[in-house]
């Protein structure tokens, strides 16, 4: 592809983002921004909520795993459906019951100021690093496809990415948000779909069960691992997916925030069943389009980029038509884009309910003038965390997503495990030490498992552990005091 046809093509997309935030943004109050009035429909939020957990993540890096890890991604996939049920059961109650605008506003009730502090943190922690590295591996094929041809720099381009974020959300917030997401969304999908059908095409495979039987008969499409000291095995993996569904999704304001969103309770629940329902189906999708790329690489003897997530990305821009090449670029923006704005405005909310308190401490018209400041001064922190990992990273981005979830998020596993399934009190001026303590305890096992349990190797579900410690931690800090807040 050229570079001015993939320029014509990002222009006319971001047209359509503009547009739908021109809309939007009309007439809103000074909570739009945070809650969208709470009348998104639960379709349009079931729907975008699929682009923004897949991300550019699950979109590039995912098909060129396939060449290392088979389908045992699929693994991961399985748990998720357990733990969107955990949501939608067990969370999304409470949530509506106690009407929180950030979620972790429960911890305050709960246990008190410094849990309240600690969580909030972590997610904070977590998503500006998490996001940054799915807008890092996106930003990185757009320089590639894009800005290289132009001479511009890497900052530069990342620097574009991130104001064009920061200029569509700046004034909706998540009502703009709901709406966006849905767009890109359908357009990363649409890009999925166009590229398994053209390459199964030149593949000369006909049909549903010829592409079934392609796909089966690859040794690459081997779902389940049961050896237990891998990294990959199915009960680490299924497990591991299913708690990571419940910090990923459960216990995080960006996702949340859009949940929240909706008229009732009941809405948002069906939003959640539906919501599992296609996101299973689009990651297999995107796992047997992993096969079908390196058998089109195969077949046409094409020497594989040294990274596996370049994969797509090569493909697709020097080896496919124009059309594929033209649907990719549109599904890798939208990737881009799709997580990156529901965090930036997350974040933004966190911060500014659970640190500056803002409708207690400031009055309507001031309120508007510090979110303004805080999503700008968000927007700048991801642009130097994305520039940091450009320097520091040597893995699948896949696998530094979970690897940072497993964590950052575990403390908070750990806190509303704690809060929902004990009626203990905790000395909450410890909360903070042991949510620092509980990873670096976790990460210490995990370096030396294989020494220390036979030959045991941690995967993904050092989630798992790290939130069991910070369980462990909260045991042992606990109060004689049974009595509970909420």
């Amino acid at each position: 592809m050229d570079s001015t046809s993939v320029l014509i093509v990002i222009t006319a997309y971001f047209f359509l983002l503009f547009l739908i935030s021109w809309f939007t943004s009309r007439k809103v109050t000074a909570d739009t921004f945070f809650t969208g009035d709470r009348q998104s429909p639960w379709f349009l939020v079931a729907f975008g909520m699929i682009g923004a957990s897949l991300s550019g993540v699950t979109f590039i890096s995912v098909p060129g795993e396939v060449g290392n890890t088979n389908f045992y991604y699929f693994q991961v996939v399985l748990g998720y459906t357990l733990g969107y049920a955990v949501i939608a059961l067990v969370l999304l109650p409470l949530y509506y019951k106690l009407n929180l605008v950030s979620i972790y506003a429960y911890l305050e009730q709960r246990f008190g100021f410094w849990s309240y502090k600690t969580g909030a943190f972590f997610f904070i922690l977590s998503r500006t690093l998490g996001s940054s590295i799915r807008v890092f591996l996106v930003a990185g094929v757009l320089q590639l496809i894009l800005f290289d041809n132009w001479g511009i720099p890497f900052w530069v381009s990342v620097l574009i990415t991130v104001g064009l974020i920061w200029l569509y959300t700046h004034k909706g917030g998540i009502k703009t948000v709901v709406w966006t997401d849905t767009l890109q969304t359908f357009f990363m999908l649409a890009a999925i779909g166009v590229s398994i059908y053209l390459v199964a095409k030149d593949l000369n495979i006909s049909g549903l069960g010829d592409l079934v039987d392609r796909v089966g008969t690859d040794r690459r499409s081997e779902i389940f691992n049961w050896d237990w000291q891998a990294g990959t095995n199915f009960f680490k993996q299924f497990l591991a997916g299913a708690f990571i569904t419940i910090v990923m999704t459960g216990l995080d304001q960006d996702m949340m925030q859009k949940n929240l969103t909706c008229r009732n309770l009941g809405d948002a629940q069906k939003n959640m069943f539906w919501f599992t329902i296609i996101l299973v189906f689009v990651n297999l999708m995107i796992l047997v389009l992993g096969v079908l790329l390196y058998l089109y690489t195969e077949t046409n003897g094409i020497e594989m980029p040294l990274r596996s997530d370049d994969l797509y990305p090569f493909l697709a821009t020097q080896h496919f038509t124009a059309f594929a090449g033209i649907i990719f670029v549109l599904g890798i923006t939208a990737a881009a884009y799709s997580s990156a704005d529901s965090t930036l405005t997350a974040l933004t909310t966190s911060f500014c309910y659970d640190f500056l308190e803002i409708e207690k401490n400031y009055e309507k018209e001031k309120q508007y003038t510090i979110r303004k400041k805080v999503h700008l001064a968000f927007t700048g922190l991801m642009f130097l965390v994305i520039l940091i990992f450009r320097w520091i990273n040597d893995q699948s981005v896949i696998n530094a997503v979970f690897t940072i979830a497993g964590y950052t998020y575990g403390p908070l596993l750990g806190l509303y495990a704690f809060g929902l399934f004990t009626k203990w009190q905790v000395n909450d001026k410890m909360v903070p030490y042991l949510a620092v303590a509980a990873p670096s305890l976790a990460f210490i096992i995990s370096m030396n498992s294989e020494a220390w349990l036979a030959g045991y190797k941690f995967g993904f579900e050092i989630l798992i552990l790290n939130g069991l410690l910070m369980f462990a931690g909260l045991m042992a800090a606990r109060k004689k005091s049974k009595k509970v807040k909420v």
